[in-house]
C-alpha cells in the first residue's frame, strides 16, 4: 500500500482493519495454492503465481520446521541469495525490538540462515503449518533510501496536561528537528521510549530506520557485537558473512540507547570514539563506515553520580545530555491519571476488540491515591488487565481490582508515617483512610506549591473545589 499524499495516508490509516483483513486473505490464498499445486498448473494458480513474484514486498515462507519453503524475487535480493541457497535451509527470525504499532503490526527482525543474518522490517503470519514474512523495509550494507516508517508514535501518545509534560511537549516539537544528541531521564515504566520515538517521528529522519537497544538487557560480551557488528571470521563462532552492527543499521536515522547507564566502561570508550569521528569500524575489520544517526539515550539512573563513581564516562555523558529531557514519575501526575486511564481502556478495548466499559467513581478515585511504583507501564498493564476481566456489559469496579489495590497497599504505599493516622488505622476505618490519604496529598501539594492553581492544576481538581477541600481538612494554615 502506498500513500502519495496526506488524505491517501489517511484514507489507508481508516481502513487499516480492512487491509489487514485483505493481507490475511491473500496470504491463506497464497500459501494453499503453493501447497496444493508447486507445480503450478491451472491458470487461476499461474496468475496467482505470478502477482506474488512481481510484488514490490518481499514474501518468505516457511514451514513448521523452519525450512524455507519459497521466496519471491524482492524476498531474494533483500536476503541477497539465489532460490536454490535458501531452498530447504533452515531460517531463524526473530524480533530485534518487542515494539511495535498495532495498527500496523511492524516489527525490527533478525532473520539468520545459513551463517548469514539480516535486518528486516516486516509482518509475520501463522498460516495452516506454515508462517509467511511479509518484508517491509530492508536496512543493507550498503544503506538504502526507502520511504517507510513502521510506526506512528506520534506526540499525541505522550498523554498528560500536567505543566511537566506540556513543557516537555513543547520542547520535543522544538528540537525534534535538530541533529543534536539527547538525554532522557525517568524512573522505569515512565515512557522514555515513546519520547524517543516521537522525537524521531517529528523529526526529517522519520522515514528512516528508528532502532532501539537495551543495554541492560544485553550480556556485555554480546554488546559490542550487537552496536558495532564484525567481519567474517573475526572471531571464533563469528558468523561466516559478517553481521551488520545496530549502529550501522541506524545510518540515517535514530539510534536509541535505552538503560545506557548499564554500558560496560570499554564499550563506553568506543562509543564515544563512534560519535565523535561519525563512523563505526566493525569487530575485525580496519576499514571505518561513516554513518549518520542521531542518537537518543535514556537512562533510570544517576549519570552524574556513576561518573563521581568512576562507573561512566564523563567525556561520553556530555556528547549524550547534548539536550536533557526529564520524564516525571506517575506519583507527581495525579492529576493525568483519568487521561491516562481512558487513554490505555479506549487502546487496549480497540486491540483486543470488545466493547469499551465503564469505570466506578469509587474506583478513579483509589487509582488517583496510589502511588504507581511501575508508573505508566504499571497503569497500562492495570487496564488491560481489567477489561480481561471485567463482565460483559458491566463497568468496571472495586471488586475487580487486584488485592494489592484493596487490601492495603494503596494506603501503604502512600504513606506509612501518616502523622495524623496509621496506615493500620486506615485500613481499619476504609474510608477515613481515603479521606486521610486525599488529605495528605492535598497538604503535600500545597507544599511545593505557593500557588494554589498550581497545586489544583498537579491534583487534577478545580480551584473552587481546592478551596472547598481546604477548608473541609482545616488546611487554612498552608
Amino acid at each position: 500500500m502506498v500513500a502519495f499524499t496526506p488524505e491517501q495516508q489517511e484514507r489507508i490509516k481508516d481502513n487499516i482493519h480492512e487491509f489487514s483483513d485483505y493481507v490475511r486473505h491473500i496470504s491463506n490464498l497464497f500459501v494453499s495454492k503453493l501447497l496444493e499445486n508447486q507445480g503450478g498448473s491451472d491458470g487461476i494458480n499461474k496468475i496467482l503465481m505470478s502477482l506474488i513474484e512481481n510484488m514490490d514486498q518481499g514474501v518468505l515462507v516457511i514451514d513448521n520446521e523452519n525450512r524455507a519453503k519459497f521466496a519471491n524475487p524482492t524476498a531474494l535480493k533483500q536476503l541477497n541469495a539465489s532460490q536454490d541457497q535458501i531452498m530447504g535451509k533452515t531460517f531463524n527470525i526473530r524480533p530485534l525490538t518487542f515494539q511495535q504499532n498495532y495498527t500496523s503490526g511492524h516489527l525490527q527482525h533478525i532473520i539468520s540462515f545459513d551463517e548469514q543474518q539480516e535486518l528486516i522490517i516486516g509482518q509475520l503470519h501463522d498460516i495452516q503449518d506454515h508462517q509467511l514474512f511479509l518484508m517491509a523495509f530492508h536496512q543493507s550494507h550498503s544503506p538504502m533510501n526507502v520511504d517507510f516508517n513502521p510506526d506512528d508514535p506520534r506526540i499525541e501518545h505522550l498523554v498528560g496536561e500536567c505543566r511537566p509534560i506540556r513543557t516537555l511537549k513543547r520542547l520535543i516539537t522544538r528540537v525534534a528537528p535538530s541533529p543534536s544528541s539527547i538525554l532522557v531521564v525517568g524512573e522505569s515504566g515512565t515512557g522514555k521510549e515513546v519520547v524517543a520515538r516521537a522525537i524521531h517521528q517529528l523529526s526529517d529522519r522519520n522515514n528512516k530506520p528508528f532502532i532501539a537497544i537495551n543495554c541492560a538487557a544485553i550480556p556485555d560480551q554480546l554488546l559490542e557485537s550487537e552496536l558495532f557488528g564484525y567481519v567474517k571470521g573475526a572471531f571464533t563462532g563469528a558468523s561466516a558473512n559478517g553481521k551488520i552492527g545496530l549502529i550501522q543499521a541506524a545510518n540515517n536515522g535514530t539510534l536509541f540507547l535505552d538503560e545506557i547507564g548499564d554500558m560496560p566502561l570499554t564499550l563506553q570508550a568506543k562509543l564515544l570514539r563512534a560519535i565523535e569521528s561519525r563512523e563505526v569500524q566493525p569487530i575485525g575489520s580496519s576499514k571505518p563506515i561513516p554513518v549518520d544517526i542521531r542518537i537518543i539515550s535514556a537512562t533510570n539512573q544517576n549519570l552524574e553520580q556513576y561518573i563521581a563513581d568512576g562507573k561512566f564516562r564523563e567525556d561520553l555523558y556530555y556528547r549524550l545530555n547534548v539536550i536533557p529531557m526529564t520524564l516525571p514519575p506517575l506519583r507527581e501526575r495525579q492529576g493525568d491519571i483519568e487521561l491516562l486511564v481512558h487513554y490505555f481502556l479506549n487502546l487496549h478495548t480497540k486491540r483486543i476488540g470488545i466493547v469499551y466499559p465503564g469505570m466506578a467513581p469509587e474506583v478513579m478515585s483509589l487509582l488517583k491515591l496510589y502511588r504507581w511504583p511501575g508508573n505508566v507501564r504499571e497503569l497500562s498493564n492495570l487496564m488491560e488487565y481489567l477489561i480481561n476481566v471485567v463482565p460483559s456489559g458491566e463497568v468496571i469496579d472495586i471488586s475487580l481490582l487486584p488485592p494489592n489495590l484493596v487490601n492495603g497497599q494503596v494506603i501503604r504505599s502512600y504513606r506509612e508515617d501518616v502523622p495524623y493516622q496509621s496506615a493500620a488505622a486506615c485500613e481499619e476505618h476504609g474510608a477515613t483512610g481515603l479521606e486521610d490519604m486525599e488529605r495528605q496529598m492535598i497538604r503535600e501539594a500545597l507544599s511545593r506549591h505557593n500557588n494554589k492553581k498550581q497545586a489544583a492544576d498537579e491534583l487534577g481538581i478545580g480551584i473552587a473545589t481546592l478551596y472547598r477541600k481546604i477548608k473541609k481538612y482545616e488546611l487554612t494554615s498552608l
